[in-house]
C-alpha cells in the first residue's frame, strides 16, 4: 500500500487503465471521442443497507458516482473542439473523472446534517483504507498484526463506522480507484501539492452543490498525505472559495516533509527527524520485547524517551563531531536502553539512525524486518545483509484483503458495474513545490504546509483541528505531528483548538481493533462537539 514518501520530490508515472463502464461503452466501432465522452460524463449508481452502530440502527442511501473535475483556470463556458481535441482525448484539455462513494442517514434533514470528506494520501493512493478499514459501514476482517490469510475474506458490518455522527464521502484522487485523468498535460494539471488541492476542493464545491449540502455542518478527514492535503484544501476552500469547515481530522500526520525519517541522511546537517522518531523506534523495541529491561507500562515510559530525544539526544546531535566520545558512549547507551539497537552499531552509525535502518536491524537476530506503517507487523527480511527494509510487512500483511473485498463489494453491494481495474495506488511524477500563503512562487524546498493551516486558522479562528496518531507508526511518527501543532505561527490563544488523540497502533490507526472502537469514539465526539447542532 503507498502511503506518505519522506523527501523523494518525484514518482515513476504509471499507466493507468482506459476502460469504461459496461453500461456506457461504445459498440467496437464508435469513434473514440464517444468513448471518452462517456467515462468523462458524471454517474451515480444508488444502493440502501443498513448498519448498527453503538446499538443504533442506521438506515442509509449509497451513491457510487464520478464527479468531473477540471484543473484550475478552466473556463466554465469553454466549449472543447470535436475529434482528437475533443473533452477526455489525449490532445483535448486536461479532466478528471473522479470516483467516489457517498453514505447518507436516511429519514433525517439533510440540511442540518454534518458531512465529512475522506481520503487517503500517498500520493497516488486510493481511498480503499479508510473506506474498507475504518469508517464506511461495511469492514473487511484483517489479522490485528499478523498477515492476513488469504482469500475468502471476512467482510462485515462496521459497528465503528462514523455514519451515527456524520454523512460521509470517500474520494479517490485523480488517477487512483475508479477515477481516471486524460488531455493533454493532465499528469501535470493533477499530480502536485498545489493542483491536487485545487481538484479536491472543485470536487468538494461541485459535490455540495449536486447533493444540496452547501448549510450542511462540513468536515475534512485526510490520513497521510492526505494531512498535507487537507492544510492545502482547507485553505483553498475557506481564504479563496468561502467555505468555511466546522473542523479538519488529520490522521497520521506530516506537514513538513523536512521532518520526515524515512531518508534524513539525505538532508545532512538537520537533526529533528533523528529526534522526532525516536520515541516511536522506542514503541517498536517495546513491543516487541527487544529492549534491556521490560518498561510495564507504554506510555510512562514514552515519556522518558520523549524528554530524551529532545533534551539529551538533540543537544549531542547538535555537538556533530565536537561531541565528546565519553559522552557520545553515553548516548548511545542510552539509546540501547530506550530503543534497543546495539552500542556498537549505534556508534558506528554515528547515533543516527533512519526509519528504514530501525525497521530492519531491530529483529535483525531472527533475520525479520518490523513493519513501517505499523510496526507491531513483522516479516523475513528480504536480504539480512542489507542496510535498510526492502518492503513493509504490514502493507504486505493486509492490501489483498482491502483490494479484494473492495471489489466484490463495489459490484455486489454498491452495484457499481464498471470494466475499469481499480487501482488502489498509482506510481506518480509528484510535484511537491508548494506556494505557501504570502509567496510570489513556488518554493524549491522540502514540502511545508503549516503556513497554510496557520493562515486558515487565524482567518477563520473558530475552526477546529484534530490530530489522531499511532505508536507504532514509523511512515509519520507521533511526535512529528505534535512538533508540527506546537509551532505552528499562530496566537497562542488558537493553540485551544487543535485536539490531540494518541492509540495503541500504527499508521492505519483502525488495523487494530480496538483503537479503531477508540478513533470512532473521539471523531464522534469532535463532530457532535462542533456541529453546532449538537448542543456543543
Amino acid at each position: 500500500m503507498k502511503h506518505v514518501v519522506a523527501l523523494a520530490a518525484v514518482f515513476s508515472l504509471a499507466a493507468c487503465d482506459a476502460c469504461i463502464p459496461p453500461a456506457l461503452a461504445a459498440s467496437p466501432h464508435a469513434p473514440a471521442a464517444a468513448t471518452a465522452s462517456a467515462l468523462f460524463t458524471p454517474r451515480a449508481v444508488k444502493s440502501y443497507g443498513a448498519v448498527t452502530v453503538g446499538g443504533h440502527k442506521i438506515a442509509y442511501e449509497a451513491v457510487a458516482g464520478t464527479i468531473i473535475v477540471h484543473p484550475k483556470g478552466w473556463d466554465d463556458a469553454a466549449t472543447p473542439s470535436g475529434g482528437k481535441h475533443a473533452l477526455g482525448m489525449p490532445d483535448g484539455p486536461p479532466v478528471a473523472s473522479v470516483f467516489y462513494v457517498a453514505y447518507f442517514k436516511r429519514g433525517v434533514p439533510a440540511h442540518d446534517r454534518p458531512i465529512t470528506f475522506l481520503y487517503n494520501g500517498g500520493p497516488g493512493s486510493s481511498t480503499v483504507w479508510l473506506h474498507m478499514g475504518a469508517f464506511g459501514p461495511v469492514r473487511v476482517v484483517t489479522s490485528n498484526d499478523t498477515h492476513t490469510p488469504p482469500a475468502p475474506y471476512g467482510l462485515v458490518k462496521n459497528h465503528y463506522s462514523l455514519l451515527d455522527a456524520t454523512d460521509l464521502v470517500f474520494i479517490d484522487a485523480p488517477g487512483t480507484g475508479y477515477s481516471r485523468i486524460e488531455g493533454k498535460g493532465a499528469a501535470k494539471a493533477f499530480y502536485g501539492v498545489d493542483p491536487d488541492g485545487h481538484a479536491f476542493a472543485s470536487f468538494i464545491t461541485q459535490f455540495l452543490t449536486r447533493y444540496k449540502r452547501w448549510n450542511s455542518p462540513k468536515y475534512l478527514l485526510g490520513e497521510s498525505y492526505g494531512t498535507p492535503r487537507s492544510a492545502v484544501l482547507i485553505k483553498d476552500l475557506t481564504l479563496d472559495r468561502n467555505v468555511d469547515f466546522n473542523g479538519v481530522i488529520l490522521l497520521s500526520q506530516i506537514l513538513n516533509f523536512s521532518l520526515n525519517d524515512d531518508a534524513p541522511g539525505s538532508d545532512p546537517g538537520v537533526e529533528l527527524p533523528y529526534e522526532l522518531a525516536l520515541p516511536s523506534m522506542a514503541a517498536t523495541a517495546w513491543y516487541h520485547h527487544a529492549l534491556p529491561s521490560s518498561p510495564p507500562k507504554l506510555r510512562p515510559f514514552l515519556k522518558q524517551v520523549e524528554h530524551f530525544a529532545m533534551g539529551k539526544y538533540a543537544d549531542a546531535l547538535a555537538q556533530g563531531a565536537s561531541l565528546p566520545s565519553a559522552e557520545r558512549a553515553s548516548i548511545a547507551e542510552q539509546m540501547h536502553q530506550y530503543i534497543g539497537l546495539p552500542v556498537s552499531y549505534l556508534l558506528k552509525a554515528r547515533l543516527q539512525v533512519s526509519g528504514p535502518e530501525f525497521e530492519h536491524e531491530l529483529l535483525t537476530n531472527e533475520d525479520m524486518t518490523t513493519g513501517r506503517l505499523d510496526s507491531r507487523f513483522e516479516g523475513p527480511s528480504m536480504d539480512p545483509l542489507s542496510r535498510t527494509a526492502f518492503y513493509d510487512p504490514q502493507s504486505a500483511a493486509i492490501s489483498s484483503a482491502y483490494v479484494s473485498a473492495f471489489n466484490a463489494y463495489a459490484s455486489k453491494d454498491l452495484h457499481y458495474s464498471t470494466n475499469l481495474r481499480y487501482l488502489p495506488e498509482i506510481n506518480v511524477h509528484w510535484n511537491f513545490m508548494h506556494r505557501p500563503p504570502g509567496a510570489r512562487i513556488k518554493l524549491p524546498i522540502a514540502t511545508n504546509v503549516m503556513p497554510d493551516l496557520a493562515d486558515t486558522m487565524k482567518y477563520d479562528p473558530l475552526l477546529k483541528v484534530m490530530l489522531n496518531g499511532g505508536y507504532f507508526d514509523l511512515a509519520t511518527p507521533f511526535c512529528e505531528g505534535l512538533y508540527e501543532m506546537h509551532h505552528l505561527q499562530i496566537p497562542n490563544s488558537l493553540q485551544s483548538n487543535i485536539s490531540y488523540h494518541y492509540y495503541k497502533s500504527g499508521h492505519m490507526i483502525y488495523v487494530n481493533i480496538p483503537a479503531l472502537k477508540q478513533l470512532h469514539a473521539n471523531i464522534a465526539a469532535f463532530i457532535r462537539k462542533t456541529d453546532n447542532v449538537s448542543g456543543g
